[in-house]
């Protein structure tokens, strides 16, 4: 037997845990939430409780590190925010990522329908109330051209409260995927992988292209910025939620898996307070189905 299908062999087969075990001795903390209305709802309490808790602890500026995706929770949290009367002044919002133009060097503009950029104004910014919203200065997306800027701004600040994120297929949080094939990479040079500009794998843009383009895989840009994996594990708090009945495997991966570039959410085991909530679906045993 060669010394591949031994380690197969050998191997835990993270992909068969049942439903019910999933999250199960993870060094991850586990939720599961019906739907995804309750996902929504539980993603908005945390943003709002978050803020709140850093505020009585004396953060003179929160700082949040923000995805677009999972999608629905700012709307809820700005209709809150509005309904209670809570000012958020004093947040620093950092959003992980966003698409570039073909050349890696500019965002998309805000009139092309895949911006992360239109989306915070459409559902945050736009929807709070003028008097509650966080200054300009405060709503930022990584330069591509000054990537570095994002770690100085967090270092400024001192530190990332918590970061709130989404998984993709290939395990990536934010846009850091995993090495490319041939590409040698250790697991604590990926871990130290700052803000920077990226090359999307294929995997990441069929799946976008499925869930935002209706399949239409050449209108998913191949460039983004994206918050580095550095900054992710820094963060003092790290609560990550799944929605996507294709985050099946994934989901197990990141939990039960070995701790591995090959699947970037994994790194969260080593975090000191990281959470995943997902939605139900997401514990699905990971089989095939023919339709």
């Amino acid at each position: 037997m060669r010394a591949h299908d031994l380690a197969m062999t050998e191997a835990p087969n993270q992909l068969a845990i049942p439903k019910a075990e999933v999250g199960r001795g993870s060094p991850i903390a586990f939720e599961r939430v019906a739907d995804d209305a309750q996902r929504i709802e539980h993603f908005a309490a945390s943003l709002m409780s978050e803020y709140v808790a850093a505020k009585k602890a004396g953060r003179a500026k929160v700082v949040f590190i923000l995805p677009v995706g999972p999608v629905g929770q700012f709307e809820v949290w700005a209709d809150r925010c509005n309904a209670e009367g809570v000012s958020l002044a004093d947040l620093v919002l950092i959003n992980m990522d966003e698409y570039l133009t073909p050349d890696g060097k500019r965002f998309i503009p805000k009139s092309d329908t895949l911006s992360f950029r239109a989306h915070m104004d459409r559902a945050l910014y736009g929807r709070l109330d003028p008097a509650l919203r966080p200054p300009e200065t405060a709503r930022v997306f990584p330069d591509p051209l000054r990537p570095e800027a994002t770690g100085a701004l967090i270092d400024a600040l001192g530190g990332v409260d918590v970061c709130f994120g989404g998984v993709g297929i290939t395990g990536h949080l934010a846009f850091n995927d995993p090495p490319e094939p041939g590409e040698t990479m250790s697991a604590d040079e990926f871990a130290a992988l700052p803000t920077r500009v990226v090359r999307l794998s294929r995997e990441t843009r069929t799946v976008n292209a499925i869930t935002a383009a209706k399949g239409n895989f050449d209108r998913i840009p191949e460039f983004a910025v994206t918050v580095g994996m550095k900054e992710i594990l820094a963060s003092r708090k790290v609560r990550i939620y799944m929605n996507r009945p294709w985050q099946c495997a994934i989901a197990r991966k990141l939990l039960h898996g070995p701790v591995t570039a090959a699947v970037p959410a994994s790194f969260l085991q080593r975090h000191p307070d990281a959470k995943v909530t997902a939605v139900d679906l997401v514990t699905d045993l990971p089989e095939p189905t023919l339709r």
